[in-house]
This record gives structure tokens, sequence and C-alpha cells, in this order.
């Protein structure tokens, strides 16, 4: 009867709020270890082969240092971006002329940077590059989800720094084009497959469809940002919230029972596991739109706290490294083992994505 009581207790407390100052001391905790292990931000990367830093990975930690810079006004956070962004002339890996996804990312970081302080270099290159696209007709270039969250809320932010459409119009036309003409997007499931290498016939090993936890993630992400930034009175602005509200109901009844996602959202056999990056995404979209007034608050609320609950308690180390993080890749077999001491082979996006989720549990919290 004790040990009945003693784990209705301990389910009952596992499901609380944190308090606001618990929020921020993860946050903290967790940027402080990464800062510390990288103090010179524009260091290249070196796994199995050597990187600049302004690869997408590194550009996805800075996307949630800049929200924790948002909530918490410390000028060692500024400074660490501004010296990134400095570290490369602000400009993006491979140059102006990429048209890849994952070489815009940077530039999200650097129109924020600008927006605070408006020097004209922090956002010549980004907007460049961006521009060199819009001269052409070719709208195909987002052939794989991750994209969405890396280039998306870029076009969104030129529009609302320029007044210029063109940018969101084009951005629509991209992510429609990734959406149905590539056909990505699952309707049936309202999930997306990574790549057109798993759509149909690929089926993972229950028979299942493969809708890998991080891709769909980062599609949440995208919409998340791109509603963020997006003028209010863009006529595809249901489109995106509605993508938002449609796949945040498909992945509620998939959460596991500690908290987690597996990275497999329709085989939970397949390399199952805790894992943090997908979980942080999702996490981020439930509690932004909760916070936005775009998801019931007691529908999403028990699925919030065991996320956050989930990561908080079992995933950060006590000098802020971040366990159970699957590495980079693009489906469940890539990045394994995971596990709680498992080192990826880049740290920085997924504390990226934990710190967006983190600031939007900071805000909901209130």
């Amino acid at each position: 009867m004790l040990a009945t009581i003693m784990l209705l207790a301990s389910i009952t407390e596992a499901q609380e709020l944190p308090s606001k100052a618990t929020v921020m001391d993860q946050m903290v905790l967790t940027n402080k270890y990464f800062m510390e292990k990288w103090p010179d931000p524009g260091q290249n990367v070196i796994t199995n082969k050597e990187r600049s830093s302004n690869l997408w990975t590194r550009a996805v930690y800075y996307e949630g240092l800049m929200a924790l810079y948002g909530l918490k006004d410390d000028q060692a956070y500024y400074d660490y971006a501004v010296k990134w962004g400095e570290s490369h002339g602000w400009d993006l890996r491979n140059g102006t002329q990429t048209r890849h996804a994952d070489n815009h990312c940077a530039g999200q970081t650097y129109i924020m940077l600008y927006e605070i302080d408006q020097k004209p270099e922090r956002i010549e290159h980004i907007q460049a590059s961006i521009d060199g696209m819009m001269d052409t007709y070719k709208i195909n270039d987002w052939d794989w989800i991750d994209a969405l969250q890396m280039a998306m809320p870029v076009f969104a932010q030129l529009t609302s720094l320029t007044g210029d459409a063109k940018y969101s119009e084009r951005m629509y036309q991209m992510y429609m084009d990734t959406k149905v003409t590539q056909g990505l997007f699952n309707p049936h499931d309202d999930l997306w497959w990574r790549d057109s290498d798993f759509r149909p016939p690929y089926e993972e090993p229950n028979g299942n469809d493969c809708y890998w936890s991080r891709g769909n993630g980062w599609v949440v992400a995208a919409m998340v940002r791109t509603l963020e930034f997006l003028p209010a009175d863009d006529p595809h602005r249901f489109e995106y919230v509605q993508m938002l509200q449609r796949m945040l109901k498909a992945v509620l009844p998939v959460q596991r029972t500690d908290g987690f996602w597996n990275v497999s959202l329709h085989d939970p056999t397949h390399f199952e596991g805790k894992e943090t990056s997908g979980t942080a995404l999702f996490l981020y979209g439930m509690a932004w739109g909760v916070n936005n007034g775009l998801l019931e608050k007691e529908v999403y609320m028990p699925a919030i706290k065991k996320a956050w609950n989930a990561i908080s308690s079992e995933a950060i180390h006590d000098n802020g490294f971040l366990g159970y993080l699957q590495g980079t890749g693009k489906e469940p077999k890539d990045g394994q083992p995971v596990t709680f001491t498992s080192k990826p082979d880049f740290e920085d996006y997924g504390l990226g994505c934990f710190l967006l989720a983190a600031t939007e549990m900071y805000k909901l919290v209130d």
C-alpha cells in the first residue's frame, strides 16, 4: 500500500510544472557547458572532417542562444553570437551563391543581430543569397524536410525586415513544392517523410511508414519560427498554423509514457529509446502553441509537462551536457546508439533545440 501511495505521489509530482527559476537554471547550465567547451565561436568543427562553424548544426544552437538572450539580457550571450558572425565575415558556408537551406540557417541569427544593431554587413550576404534565388524560377531546392526549418524563417524575416512580400511568397511556393509537388507530407497521417527515399514502398521493420522524429520536429520548428517572424496579415499564415496544429495532434498519441518520443514515430521498436532532440522540438511546438493560443491548453499540457520533466530530469548531466541525443543523419538508425552518456558527432544543434523548448516553457510557467 505504501509503495502504491509513493508511486502515485511520484507520478503526480512528475506532472507538475517547473518553477521559472528551475527552467532558467537549466538553460544557463547547459549553455555554460557549451560556451566553455567552445570559447572561440569561430573555431572550425572537426568530426569526420573539418567544417567551418557557420554550418547548420551551429546555426541551430544560435537560434536557441538568441531565444535565451531574449529572456536573460546577458552581454556575454550577445557578444558570443556577434563574435560568431564576425569570425565568418557574416558570410554563409559556401558563400552567397549557395542555394542550400543548411547554409542559409546562419542567416536567422545574422538577421536577429542586425535588428539589434543595424550594421549593414550583418545581413548583406544572407540577403544577397536569397535575392540570388529569387532571380530564378527554381523552387524545388528543399527536397528534404529539415530544409524547412533551416531556411523558411529567413524568408519570413526578410519580409518583415524589408516590408516586401516577395520573400514570403517565394517561401510559400517552395514550401508547397516540398509538401505537395515532391509529396513529402502524408495528409493521411499528418506527418512528413524525411525525403523521397522514405516514401512508400519504403517501410519500417513493423511495416509502417518511416516518420523520423527529429525530421518532423524540424518541420514543427519551421512552422513556429515562420509564424513568429511573418507579418500577421500574410495571406498564407493559416496554412502554417494549420500544419502546426495537425502535426502536433498527430504526435500527441505516440509520446512515450516516460515523456520522450522515439526516433521512429510509428515503429517504437525500431531503435527504441529516449531521444532528446525530437522530444525538445515537439515540446517547443506545443509550448509555443499554447503560449500563443493556437493549441488547447487542457489537451496539450499533460504532454508538455511529461516532455519537460523527461528532458530536465533524465537528459541533463550535472555539468550541462545533454544526453540521449541522436547524432546527425536522416533516419532512426543513424547516430546510434543513443544513451545517457553517448556523445553525438555534434552537440550544438541538440542544445539549440533544448533552449528553444526551454524558453517557451519559461514563458508558459506564467
